[in-house]
Formats: structure tokens, C-alpha cells, sequence
């Protein structure tokens, strides 16, 4: 049975999961060389810029906002950095080129330091159910299977449902990484309804005093309306079987496709009010600055960021620690 405090500490396990282990140098080090491709078009190409300038001139902040741009932060959010430090240069507060590169760092700090919202808890004997939504493609059933092996090494019973009933290859994938992790995996035949695979997984997760459900959903996104209807209804059942449930809605995103990433996101906070941001394969972009504008633009925190294909390079993410591995 669970206790309101055990269920607290479920909601908030991933987060301190490797709370005392992850600032081992080691972690950082793979952190830093998951980015290295974008920290060699962002910060080097800074550093190359500002080497040798005695001011900060238009001319170098024009040039600054261009490698803003090509690093995928986004227009909006690129157009107020460049703002904001032209309010310091006018004020006087920044006048050497080389403390240009700290004003900037300090202020992407604070685009990044979302609060998280309110979760809602569930009740004692419920588990913590959570949604796992987003487009194919983006590492959706992955990074459910290596968040339920974090789960399940920090000692917690966890079950994966397979709502994607239209792919047979997603119910496949969730069953190897279930068999993999050693998690319980709910699943019916292809084209079963999405909602009722759910309502009945929840039944069973309270039956079997299962501590975490994660719900994998459908991602066909060319049927917008459909899959946000389907969507809907996955939460309002979900909801009925158990209170509050989904406690927490996450949206997978590939760092890859950029910009593309944040209308994506925009559709799905839009039908079902998204918790939290999980982007995957940041070690394969140059474009790693979608996390500065992700971040600016929609609100929504990123919890876990992807930087390598094993279990545990889906790790949490902290803001000081990405800002430090991409400026320096």
C-alpha cells in the first residue's frame, strides 16, 4: 500500500534518481560529448568571433545573432537575447567583447529555469500513471523502455501500456523492452481500441499494486484531429479509473528536427496540457539550441534530456549543467 509520502517520492523519483551519482565527472563527461556537436557551431564559433574585438561593436552582436539563429534557438527567443544584451551595452553594464559570452550564458541560465507545475498525486494505493505522447518517430517506446528501467532499478513495479494499437511494430518494440527491463507490458490486438487497452491496464496496475504506469500513445500527427480525439479520450478514461490519472502528460521531441519540434509541441499542450518536455538524440544535432528556445517559447520544463543510445544517457536534466557542457 502505498503512503501519500511514498507516492510523493514516486511523482519525483526520476528527477533524483542519480541525484548524488550524476555529477561524477564521468556523466558530465558524456554530457559534454553528447553536445559536442553543437557546442563546436555555438560556443566555437563564438569564441572565433569575439577573439581579438576590443568592442562590442553592431556589427559583432549582428554576427552573434546569426550564430543564435543557426543554432536552432528560434527567432523569438534569439531576437530577445540579442535585445537584452544591447540593453547592457547602452547602459554601460557590458562593454568588453570577452564578457559577452558570460552576459549571454547567464541570461539563456534563465530562460531555462522553468518551475515545475503542480503535479497532481495519486492517491494511497494508486500508481502514478504517466502519459507519454508525441509524433512517430522520435524515440516515443524507447525512451518509455529506459525510463521504466530507471524505475525498476530504483526499486519500483512498473507497467507499459501499449495504447499505439495501430503500429503492430510499437507493440512489438514495448514487449522487447518490457521482457529487457523486466516490466509488465498491457497489450491487445492491433486496432483494439487505444482507450479501452488503457482502462484495462489500469484496472490490473491496482489489482497488482503496480508503483508506476507509463502509457504509450499513437503519434500519427497527418490525422491531427483524430489522434487528438484519441488522445483525449485515452486521458478522460484514464481519469475515470483512476484519480487524477494521467498525474503527469510528457511529450517525447527529436532534438534533429528543430524548430519543427516546438509546433509539435504546441498541438499536443494545446488538446491535453503537457507537464514536462523529453528531448531525445540531442548527440546527433549540431542544433542543440532548440533547448533554449523550446524552453523560452512554450514554458513547459524538460525533464529528461537523450544524449546516446544506452539505458542511462536518457538522464535528467538540469539547466546549469547543459549551459556549462555548451559554453565551455
Amino acid at each position: 500500500m502505498h503512503s501519500n509520502k511514498d507516492s510523493d517520492s514516486t511523482t519525483h523519483l526520476l528527477t533524483h534518481l542519480t541525484s548524488s551519482d550524476e555529477r561524477k565527472d564521468g556523466l558530465f563527461r558524456r554530457l559534454r560529448t553528447g553536445l559536442s556537436r553543437t557546442r563546436s557551431t555555438f560556443s566555437g564559433r563564438m569564441d572565433r568571433l569575439f577573439l581579438g574585438r576590443k568592442e562590442i561593436t553592431e556589427d559583432l552582436l549582428d554576427e552573434l545573432e546569426e550564430i543564435l539563429f543557426t543554432s536552432d534557438i528560434g527567432v523569438a527567443t534569439t531576437q530577445e537575447l540579442i535585445a537584452s544584451m544591447k540593453e547592457k551595452v547602452a547602459t554601460k553594464e557590458l562593454k568588453d567583447p570577452l564578457k559577452l559570452k558570460s552576459a549571454l550564458k547567464d541570461q539563456i541560465l534563465s530562460f531555462l529555469d522553468i518551475p515545475e507545475p503542480g503535479v497532481a498525486m495519486p492517491n494511497p494505493g494508486d500508481p502514478l500513471v504517466i502519459m507519454v505522447v508525441g509524433v512517430n518517430g522520435v524515440g516515443k517506446t524507447t525512451t518509455i523502455g529506459k525510463m521504466a528501467s530507471q524505475f525498476i532499478a530504483s526499486g519500483k513495479k512498473v507497467m507499459l501500456v501499449a495504447a499505439d494499437t495501430f503500429r503492430a511494430a510499437a507493440v512489438e518494440q514495448l514487449s522487447i523492452w518490457g521482457e529487457r527491463v523486466g516490466a509488465e507490458v498491457v497489450k491487445q490486438k492491433t486496432g483494439s481500441d487505444a482507450s479501452a487497452v488503457v482502462f484495462d491496464a489500469l484496472t490490473a496496475a491496482k489489482a497488482r499494486k503496480t508503483d508506476v504506469v507509463l502509457i504509450d500513445t499513437a503519434g500519427r500527427l497527418h490525422t491531427k484531429v483524430n489522434l487528438m480525439d484519441e488522445l483525449e479520450k485515452i486521458h478522460r478514461v484514464a481519469g475515470r479509473k483512476i484519480s487524477g490519472a494521467p498525474h503527469e502528460v510528457w511529450i517525447v521531441l527529436d532534438a534533429t528536427t528543430g524548430q519543427n519540434a516546438i509546433s509539435q509541441a504546441e498541438v499536443f499542450h494545446q488538446a491535453l496540457g503537457l507537464d514536462a518536455i523529453v528531448l531525445t538524440k540531442l548527440d546527433g544535432t549540431a542544433k542543440g539550441g532548440i533547448v533554449v528556445g523550446i524552453s523560452r517559447q512554450l514554458g513547459i520544463p524538460i525533464k529528461f534530456i537523450g544524449i546516446g543510445e544506452q539505458v542511462d544517457d536518457l538522464r535528467p536534466f538540469h539547466g546549469r549543467e547543459f549551459v556549462e557542457a555548451l559554453f565551455d
